[in-house]
């Protein structure tokens, strides 16, 4: 196969362009940089089947040669990012993904969307099937990323019922490991970063909501065989062992020797998710997928990684 991997500098895309590396494709990952890094794909550069474009794919794009596989994950991801770059945030979701697709349907190649549990918005159905439809505020301050990746998948649909393209839509639950940044406002990062540090861990709210945690190979195994099905409708990835965020602050807390850490607790932001757990049941039946990484090994591997960048 040829790949293009967009968004492919970034903490889930690098991985990806590993995976589709080490399977004996060829991979052009595109990229504009606004949250990815070189760092991240550096490693990967003296390998003849990789080839990097920086790119704005929110911009149209031309793509010499035969393409087998557009898989697009191009978009700020935390909160901190897309608050801080909410119209790129729209823009790649809505022309990026129309730009992908484009791309996808001239080269006739299999389309794969990633797209995200914010799907769901503030959940009132628990755990979180593929058919629950959302409670999601769309003009609250999240709504420029909510709503970019619905409008995504609905578009993504578009192309698949009107022109026929091979199109699959992951929905990602939260994931972590190697290569996330420390600085990128999510839950996990930050709690290391600061036990690293020493400084006091935030907690919003009162550390009730719960959270599910998917070491980052795990999600890639299951984002890569729903690429390779015949199934067009969003399929959850993620791990379903449900934590409240108190209890992993705890973990991390213990996991740093030594760390000086203690818990301050600061208000809840508006619209954040009260619960978070996937129902995996089609990835399991469609797929035969399952997460394998339990959470004290991913962590410890994740906390490894943080050590080298700190």
């Amino acid at each position: 196969m040829r790949a293009v991997i967009t968004g492919g500098a970034g903490f889930v895309g690098s991985h990806l362009c590993e995976r589709f590396l080490a399977e004996g494709h060829e991979v052009l990952c595109v990229d504009n940089l606004l949250t990815g890094s070189l760092r991240n794909i550096e490693h990967l550069a003296a390998n003849p089947r990789f080839r990097f474009m920086e790119h704005n794919i929110s911009e149209p794009v031309e793509v010499d040669g035969a393409v087998d596989a557009v898989l697009h994950f191009a978009s700020p991801a935390s909160p901190a990012d897309y608050l801080a770059h909410p119209i790129p945030t729209l823009k790649v979701g809505s022309l990026g993904t129309h730009n992908a697709l484009g791309l996808a349907k001239a080269k006739e190649a299999r389309f794969l969307l990633a797209s995200t549990s914010e799907i769901y918005g503030d959940p009132e159905v628990h755990p979180q099937r593929e058919d629950y439809w959302g409670h999601v505020n769309s003009i609250g301050p999240r709504g420029c990323y909510d709503e970019a990746k619905r409008f995504a998948e609905a578009i993504t649909m578009a192309y698949h019922r009107f022109h026929g393209v091979k199109t699959r839509i992951v929905r990602i639950f939260n994931t972590y490991g190697p290569r996330m940044r420390l600085n990128d406002g999510r839950v996990l990062p930050n709690f290391m970063h600061q036990a690293l540090r020493g400084e006091p861990i935030t907690i919003y709210g009162k550390g009730e909501q719960t959270r599910s945690f998917c070491f980052v190979s795990d999600l890639v195994e299951g984002i890569y065989r729903l690429l390779l099905s015949d199934y067009s409708l969003p399929v959850n990835i993620g791990n379903p062992t449900e934590i409240t965020v108190s209890q992993l602050a705890r973990e991390i807390i213990d996991l740093v020797e030594g760390t000086k850490s203690t818990v301050v607790y600061h208000d809840l932001p508006e619209d954040d998710p009260k619960r978070r757990k996937p129902d995996i049941t089609k990835a399991q039946t469609l797929l035969g997928w399952n997460p394998t990484v339990d959470r004290a090994d991913g962590l410890r591997r994740t906390l490894e990684y943080f050590r080298t960048v700190l």
